[in-house]
């Protein structure tokens, strides 16, 4: 079980974590640079699954994606309340069923990295951690 005090620093490292990954997201630049690099590894790895040249729409989704989820990271590193820690568990269990789905279908192999961290966090933001998970309870309901 999580104390209180060791639950918000989970929040907060979990926003941290977010904030370096999704930064990349956020430009079209940063984002080019990041897929040229992962296209790089991938072959270099001898990695299955594809990793085709985004077209303007996709950039698009990438970079509004980075940009609500380094908004989301920012709120919770500032104000790592216990709440916020549920909520994030649970869209990281989304992003994971939606990575997993890429996966069936033929995504790069990379993704199977983000997926089990998406999964970890969400495992470690879903322990029970003492009275906040009551105020949580009483908040969301």
């Amino acid at each position: 079980m999580w104390s209180q005090s060791g639950y918000r620093r989970l929040v907060r490292a979990s926003g941290w974590y977010d904030l370096l990954v999704a930064a990349a997201f956020v430009t079209p630049w940063s984002l080019m640079a990041l897929h040229g690099l992962l296209r790089q590894l991938s072959a270099h790895w001898g990695l299955a699954g594809d990793l085709p040249e985004f077209a303007p729409l996709h950039v698009l989704m990438a970079n509004l994606m980075g940009s609500i989820v380094c908004v989301w990271s920012v709120l919770r590193i500032r104000d790592p309340q216990a709440q916020f820690g549920r909520y994030d568990a649970v869209g990281r269990l989304l992003f994971a069923t939606w990575q997993g789905y890429a996966l069936a279908r033929g995504a790069s192999q990379l993704l199977w990295g983000i997926l089990l961290l998406e999964l970890v966090w969400a495992v470690l933001q879903l322990w029970p951690a003492g009275n906040s998970d009551q105020k949580t309870i009483k908040s969301v309901a």
